[in-house]
């Protein structure tokens, strides 16, 4: 007799991500995987009285999506404090949520917008003045962090922090300051970012049961996106294993409704190598469980190999002492065959990197450890080649939806197309993973990240990437779901809708396969499951989802409605913003006050006749 199922889905359009049976119409799952995936009439008769039965309603069901690069530990611990501007449509929209906001934050709080978002996205093309900050905010502390080049604070968050005139500017970074010395609020990276995370760091901060709680609504809000797993990859201001505490106690209460496989990312510099010797000694790679798992090393192996992402400064140097510092981790670590990622921007660096990667593997084999680099923007063929020579991959992330004006008005338009080479990466065979390097940068949002896959736009509405650089859907999501699971090592356990894998799913609000390109960005999903269990529901599907307490404090942002970029206004505003194609030939970009409604004519007034787009 076959075995029941505990719950069967029906009725429903299922792009599976297997080769083998790419589409089916019903699926059954038994205990915490797939039992069933094929016709009605194959998976209706494994139905007991006791199997719950969901009706698709013809919608599109995909596995559930995959992050293979986010910060979600660290973003959890702040989340129901931050009021979020991811896909706002405007300025003058973003300055009402923030005005709102201000109107209910109790001193001594801050109301803090911590990246997800680009000025380019706003209707206006700016960010807000320093002006507008303090006139919408006289008394209450306000941090903006814009990707990672800036932090506007207002008056009273300059005080709250404590700056003034005699504090010093940090290495790489500029506190700007009026005529009489004193600090305007406007605080730039030059390139290091370290002066804009040690800023946020002086905001209150939430007690450990509230962190608990900004916790669950984060992994909360990730399901409401459809996805069911992600690969942390650890973080500046991330200690282990005091910063983890949060997840372990949910771990331990049964309450995670997301797959976390982490990373251990190494906190001061010239105190590398004994922070992975007590890690790797302390530690076994892949302790846990499906749940809740150590995932190797990085995203930060030595500090000598950071180079940084602003695209609106020169591309950092590394030091000279770059390689030896990164061979003794790499060392260490391929000794204890411990996988590792390595951040690199620029194919400068991933150059030097590789060198000290192939020097370690002429003496201690290389092949069977799943390790990769991300970001890799600006990688060339040749380090590609190299990457998949030695057995390595490459994750990827959106980024360049968010800053590729800058990079464009940096270094054109035709390196623009493409920065990163994804197809190209795929082309020589190397593993390749799609994340989305939330929250300080860009958004959590899985959907725009898959839009800039498709589509090669930024979030600002710029055509990057030509055809040749662009994804069709189905590669797009088999990078989102199967292919990164290579990343944590869990190849065949999950990421597919196929007997004897990890039942994760999400039935979508949309069908990312046929929808138009510009509705893309507005899917959600409408149920998520994680592991044979609905973790979330909306919609149709609404006396399904299994609830959450309110979050904590009474006054955070999530109980107001500030997650306003999937509201039907917020989507019908973004399609009807214009989108700007920039000259690949002639590598210009458009300037913040160009006729945006009108690129054709903004290009022709600027002699370009070549119209290639």
């Amino acid at each position: 007799m076959p075995q029941p199922a505990d719950l069967i889905v029906r009725n429903a359009k299922v792009a599976t991500v297997d080769k083998g049976r790419p589409q089916a119409q019903a699926f059954a799952v038994a205990g915490n995987r797939f039992l069933a995936v094929g016709d009605e009439a194959e998976v209706m008769p494994l139905a007991s009285p006791s199997t719950r039965i969901v009706d698709a309603g013809g919608r599109r069901v995909i596995p559930g999506l995959i992050d293979s690069h986010i910060h979600v530990i660290r973003g959890g611990l702040n989340y129901t404090l931050e009021l979020r501007w991811d896909g706002v449509p405007s300025l003058a929209d973003a300055m009402r949520l923030l005005k709102a906001q201000v109107a209910r934050t109790p001193a001594p709080q801050w109301v803090r917008v911590v990246g997800g978002f680009t000025e380019r996205q706003f209707a206006e093309k700016r960010l807000p003045t320093l002006d507008e900050l303090n006139a919408v905010a006289p008394d209450t502390p306000v941090f903006i962090l814009h990707l990672y080049d800036r932090a506007l604070l207002n008056r009273a968050a300059l005080r709250a922090a404590g700056y003034t005139k005699d504090t010093p500017d940090p290495p790489g970074s500029e506190i700007q300051r009026d005529a009489k010395g004193e600090p305007t609020g406007l605080l730039l990276a030059k390139p290091n970012a370290l002066l804009l995370y040690s800023a946020l760091a002086k905001g209150p901060k939430l007690p450990y049961e509230y962190q608990l709680n900004s916790t669950r609504h984060y992994l909360r809000e990730l399901n409401r996106l459809g996805v069911t797993s992600v690969v942390d990859a650890g973080g500046g201001f991330q200690n282990y294993p005091d910063d983890y505490r949060v997840i372990a106690d949910l771990h331990a209460r049964n309450e995670l409704t997301l797959r976390i496989a982490y990373n251990l990312f190494t906190q001061k510099p010239k105190e590398e190598v004994a922070d992975f010797t007590r890690w790797t000694e302390g530690n076994t790679y892949q302790q846990g469980d499906d749940f809740y798992k150590l995932n190797g090393a990085g995203e930060m192996l030595v500090f000598s190999a950071a180079d940084f992402e602003d695209f609106r400064q020169p591309r950092p140097e590394m030091p000279v002492g770059m390689e030896p510092d990164l061979e003794a981790v790499v060392r260490l670590l391929a000794a204890k065959r411990w996988p590792w990622r390595l951040h690199a921007t620029y194919d400068e660096t991933i150059t030097r990197a590789l060198d000290v990667f192939e020097k370690v593997n002429r003496d201690i084999p290389l092949a069977g450890i799943h390790w990769f680099f991300d970001h890799a923007e600006t990688i060339g063929d040749r380090s590609i080649e190299r990457i998949a020579a030695l057995g390595g991959g490459i994750a990827v992330q959106h980024r360049m939806a968010y800053q590729g004006e800058f990079f464009v008005e940096r270094y054109g338009a035709e390196k623009a197309a493409r920065t990163p080479p994804v197809k190209r990466m795929l082309e020589l065979g190397v593993p390749v993973g799609v994340g989305t390097d939330a929250t300080r940068v860009a958004s959590y949002d899985p959907w725009t990240a898959l839009a800039w896959l498709v589509t090669g736009r930024t979030v600002g509405g710029l055509t990057l990437h030509p055809p040749r650089n662009r994804l069709d859907r189905d590669t797009a999501l088999d990078l989102y779901t199967r292919a990164n699971t290579w990343f944590s090592n869990e190849s065949g356990l999950k990421g597919q809708i196929r007997v004897g894998q990890l039942a994760d799913f999400a039935i979508l609000s949309a069908d990312f396969l046929h929808v138009p390109e510009d509705d893309i960005r507005g899917i959600v999903s409408l149920l998520t499951a994680v592991d044979g269990r609905i973790v979330y529901a909306d919609g149709e599907f609404a006396s399904l989802d299994p609830g959450l307490p309110a979050a904590m404090p009474d006054w955070s942002p999530v109980n107001f409605g500030s997650r306003y970029w999937k509201s039907d206004a917020a989507q019908a505003a973004h399609r009807a913003m214009p989108k700007v194609h920039a000259c690949t030939v002639h590598g210009q970009a458009p300037s913040p006050t160009a006729n945006l409604a009108d690129p054709h004519g903004f290009w022709g007034a600027l002699g370009c006749s070549c119209w290639a787009f």
